[in-house]
């Protein structure tokens, strides 16, 4: 028992087990503003413009069965939007990585270009 609590100690103390768990926290709140800014302000402009108090009252009946286009819409809209979140976070990310300077000392690159100064000062 001592050592599965060690190795569940080991694993919790991962450093990507952090960071996996920080992103997920991260994207869940930034669905639920995402969400709020949706049902709080797009569903309902798009309800006035179809003529309805509430999207999901937007859509027609085929006997006793009720089509609701109005849901499929705003899960339309929320799946766009947080797709263009996602995007414009990675693409920050991607830039932000792109300025950081490269340590190329330990490539082979690197490895090579200091042989050659080496080489040019005369060492």
């Amino acid at each position: 028992m001592k050592k599965l609590w060690a190795e569940f100690k080991d694993f919790m103390n991962q450093g990507d087990f952090i960071t996996i768990a920080v992103g997920l926290i991260i994207a869940l709140q930034t669905v639920a503003v995402v969400n709020a800014i949706i049902g709080g302000i797009i569903n309902p402009i798009i309800a006035a413009i179809v003529g309805k108090n509430s999207i999901e009252q937007f859509g027609f009946d085929i006997g006793d069965a009720r089509i609701s286009i109005g849901l499929v819409i705003s899960a339309l809209i929320n799946f766009v939007v947080i797709l263009a979140i996602v995007f414009l976070l990675l693409k920050a990310w991607n830039a932000m990585k792109r300025r950081q300077p490269a340590d190329d000392v330990d490539t082979e690159l690197g490895v090579l270009k200091e042989i050659r100064d080496s080489l040019r000062r005369g060492v």
